[in-house]
């Protein structure tokens, strides 16, 4: 069969490019069903953006490349097609939008924005042979347990990275990149808990506490999760983007920088009470069962001098930890590198090196801060694919 726009993968970036491609688009994808990532995303309501997104909460190695995308086709363009399909949405915290009801009204109103335009959809069908010919790309697809050949003038790759495999995601895009000699940024987990050999923080799984993660590269102020494995909680999943192999991060359990005032008001107060109650009051009491040995919290708040007392802040707010690896792409919600974007056109998506070849979404080498700036790359850079497509 023939079709003039290929898409590989229906997942926000594929049916967002299929929205806005023009006529005769097909979106093919092995999954049994449309957006599946959005489906399970924000505990299945979606986060599908934020208020904030900018290119400063992007990484790559060209910090330059999202913004023509995201500036033309922005948050408030996404909130307004949201708002015009009814969906109905709140604000939860730091600009994070998420759906009141369910991440399938997204689903929902992208496939009825595909139906608009015309596109297709197929799912269930495995990609096999794809090659390049005088009429652009032929594709050799399995479907149904039949093998099929589609004739694409214009192929379009949106399959993703490599994060979470158990809802299908197979790294594709690079095996494509590599076939046409396109330079790939090598890929790793992004936006994932951070593990420790020793399982040192198993006594405090299910622990959270306010804290700033600290990574040789920069800090993040939110909330951190200790688990059987090691870390997570949003401040360490936003820290392991930025975090490499080998390198201590910096817990800070006073990010307000006010606690020694507090203990200080403390002893004035409860002078009679044990120091490991005291800080119970500021901090998870099984976190200060956990450090008491380590920094001797023994004796009554009123036996403490103030240099005590500041020594304890001190090493409360710069309490280093080595982590041994992360969870890996299993429970990363996004993936770090990808196609590199020298090798693509900001405005279009476009392979510079081969004409109507188009790469958008997780798979290029943009990944964003948690909280709904990589689906607001996946609308961004699906948008301005589907209309430099359809502009011919």
């Amino acid at each position: 069969m023939n079709v003039e726009t290929l898409i590989i993968g229906a997942g926000a970036a594929g049916m967002m490019c299929a929205a806005h491609a023009g006529n005769d688009v097909l979106v093919i994808d092995h999954a049994k069903a449309a957006g599946e990532k959005i489906r399970i995303s924000g505990g299945g309501r979606c986060n599908f953006t934020n208020l904030y997104a900018s290119p400063q909460n992007f990484i790559s190695q060209n910090p330059h490349f999202a913004k023509s995308a995201l500036k033309r086709y922005t948050q408030w363009d996404f909130i307004a097609l949201v708002d015009q399909y009814g969906i109905k949405w709140h604000e939860k915290t730091l600009g994070q939008l998420f759906c009141d009801t369910t991440a399938k009204d997204i689903i929902a109103m992208l496939r009825a924005e595909m139906e608009k335009s015309g596109a297709k959809l197929w799912l269930q069908t495995d990609v096999k042979v794809i090659s390049r010919n005088a009429e652009g790309f032929r594709v050799i697809v399995e479907k149904s347990g039949r093998s099929t050949t589609i004739q694409a003038q214009k192929l379009v790759v949106a399959c993703g990275g490599k994060s979470i495999p158990k809802m299908g995601a197979t790294g594709l895009a690079y095996q494509i990149a590599s076939q046409f000699d396109i330079p790939v940024v090598a890929p790793r987990p992004g936006l994932v808990p951070l593990t420790f050999s020793d399982e040192k923080f198993k006594p405090l799984a299910g622990v959270a506490a306010p804290s700033r993660v600290t990574t040789a590269r920069t800090s993040f102020d939110e909330a951190i999760l200790f688990t059987h494995r090691g870390l997570s909680g949003p401040a360490v999943l936003q820290a392991s983007s930025y975090w490499e192999e080998g390198e201590a991060i910096t817990l800070n359990l006073d990010p307000s920088g006010t606690l020694l005032q507090k203990l200080q008001q403390d002893r004035s107060t409860q002078g009679r009470k044990a120091l490991t109650s005291v800080l119970a009051q500021h901090l998870p009491t099984r976190l200060v069962e956990f450090l008491s040995a380590d920094l001797n919290l023994s004796g009554n708040i009123a036996d403490q001098s103030d240099r005590r007392l500041g020594e304890i802040s001190a090493a409360l707010s710069a309490w280093e930890v080595k982590p041994a690896g992360s969870e890996g792409y299993r429970t990363a919600e996004v993936t770090l590198g990808g196609i590199d974007t020298d090798a693509l056109s900001s405005q279009t998506m476009m392979s510079k090196s081969v004409p109507n070849l188009y790469f958008i979404g997780e798979c290029v080498d943009v990944t964003g801060w948690l909280g709904g700036y990589n689906f607001q790359w996946a609308w961004s850079s699906g948008w301005a694919a589907g209309k430099a497509i359809a502009a011919g």
